[in-house]
């Protein structure tokens, strides 16, 4: 069995609350799960210590267990010090497409050309 640590949506239309479970992954988001780890709240505001609660008892039970962290949840235990930070390289998310790349060219031109008279 695929075990993972990842987030359960609950709350109403445009007010997010999400729920830490442990499931299995083929279970949906939603759906079946085996134990509720904690909570966490993306409204409240960043430092506060209720966005987050998590047991943490619990979760290094799991962890151990061999249940897989999706990303976001694995970003929450690193942030809580519970697991090690994963160096993330993505040198394609900085570069603009293809129609930014055009406009950018553009305006350089447009600023270089009064600065040349």
């Amino acid at each position: 069995m695929s075990m993972k640590i990842r987030l359960a949506r609950g709350g109403s239309k445009k007010r997010p609350f999400y729920s830490i479970v442990a499931t299995d992954s083929r279970n949906p988001r939603d759906g079946r799960f085996l134990e509720k780890l904690g909570t966490y709240n993306p409204l409240l505001a960043k430092d506060s210590e209720d966005r987050v609660k998590m047991n943490m008892e619990r979760v290094q039970y799991w962890l151990a267990q061999g249940a897989q962290p999706t990303d976001r949840i694995a970003r929450m235990l690193e942030s809580a010090g519970v697991v090690a930070k994963k160096v993330r390289n993505n040198p394609k998310s900085a570069v603009p497409g293809k129609r930014m790349a055009e406009l950018a060219k553009k305006k350089a031109e447009r600023a270089a050309a009064p600065a040349a008279e």
